[in-house]
């Protein structure tokens, strides 16, 4: 978790007042699909101006109230069901923009919750028409290697999305399948039967030289999320997926906001003030309070980190579905 000390205020529950933190940047979320799946949750509680977030290591509770929040960093794969819902971030004059997932592994049955992937493109292009191609961030997350998904048919994976949608964003994030961390992704890979290959070196630098071949034509920004490798030399960057950079220059009208980005310092200084301690080593976001709650998201992707099973997620979804919408947390099943 991340250890910036947020401002606390108090904040009316209906158990009464208790303390909360107050951050000024939200993600929504690495840990599930908002967007995708608790867009109206999301809503409700922003009229209510608070969340309870339960930890996932000690199961304590956190409140955090949305008083002082300037932006919403949305991470998605699916933002259909958040966009009619986006007015309602407008009104308030909270910024935000998007990190929205589109990889193709339909043929393969990697994400079988997810709609196809025309309907996810088709929204993709829908948002950023909306809000600009600035605030959409295009995703290819994660890179994955098979016994039959080779590098090469990655990089035409890569080539046949990115044509289709590379004049609705400015940037492309990947990042590589990273499956030996996580023992439970193991166990969900051989349960679904798929022969997994993890990246070396070698493979990812085959990688990045397709993506430099692809991108003399596209002639967008490309970064790698959390990775140690140093791919410059494909014009490849290391991104800062929550980014304060990004941030003041999509929103310098905030007073507010860039105040707390410390605009004032140069960028190196900011980053390392900035720079959320709680990520991964490689990681190179900024702060922000993440609002997610691991296994309960239904994309059912057989290389996700964030859900115990893909059965599981789907369950609790389930259980929301049939909940309060309203409910302090997403966590309704305890």
């Amino acid at each position: 978790m991340a250890s910036h000390k947020w401002d606390t205020v108090e904040i009316e529950t209906k158990e009464g007042r208790v303390q909360g933190i107050a951050p000024v940047i939200i993600s929504a979320s690495r840990a599930t699909d908002i967007p995708a799946f608790y867009a109206e949750w999301l809503i409700n509680r922003l009229n209510e101006g608070y969340v309870k977030w339960i930890n996932p290591f000690n199961k304590k509770p956190q409140y955090v109230s949305f008083t002082k929040t300037r932006a919403f960093v949305f991470w998605t794969k699916d933002a259909n069901n958040l966009i009619p819902h986006l007015k309602e971030f407008d009104d308030r004059e909270i910024n935000y923009y998007f990190l929205f997932t589109v990889n193709d592994y339909e043929k393969e049955g990697f994400e079988p919750g997810l709609r196809g992937l025309d309907k996810r493109i088709d929204t993709f292009k829908e948002l950023s028409g909306k809000i600009g191609k600035d605030k959409v961030i295009w995703r290819f997350d994660p890179l994955f290697l098979t016994d039959k998904v080779t590098t090469d048919k990655l990089i035409d994976k890569v080539y046949k999305v990115g044509n289709r949608i590379v004049d609705y964003t400015n940037k492309l994030v990947i990042s590589f399948a990273d499956v030996y961390s996580y023992r439970k992704v193991q166990s969900n890979l051989k349960r679904s039967n798929v022969s997994y290959i993890e990246f070396t070196p070698e493979t990812m630098e085959a990688v990045a030289q397709g993506l430099y071949e692809i991108n003399k034509s596209w002639g967008i920004e490309i970064a790698t999320c959390a990775e140690e490798i140093d791919l410059s030399k494909y014009n490849i960057q290391k991104n800062k997926c929550i980014d304060d950079e990004l941030l003041i220059r999509l929103f310098p009208h905030d007073k507010e906001l860039i105040d707390f980005l410390c605009c004032r310092d140069n960028a190196e200084d900011r980053s390392k003030k900035l720079k959320d301690k709680g990520q991964r080593e490689h990681c190179g976001c900024i702060v922000s309070k993440d609002i997610g709650q691991y296994d309960t998201c239904c994309h059912r992707c057989i290389y996700c980190y964030a859900s115990n099973s893909p059965k599981s997620a789907c369950d609790n979804y389930k259980k929301y579905l049939t909940s309060n919408k309203n409910d302090e947390s997403i966590i309704i099943f305890n």
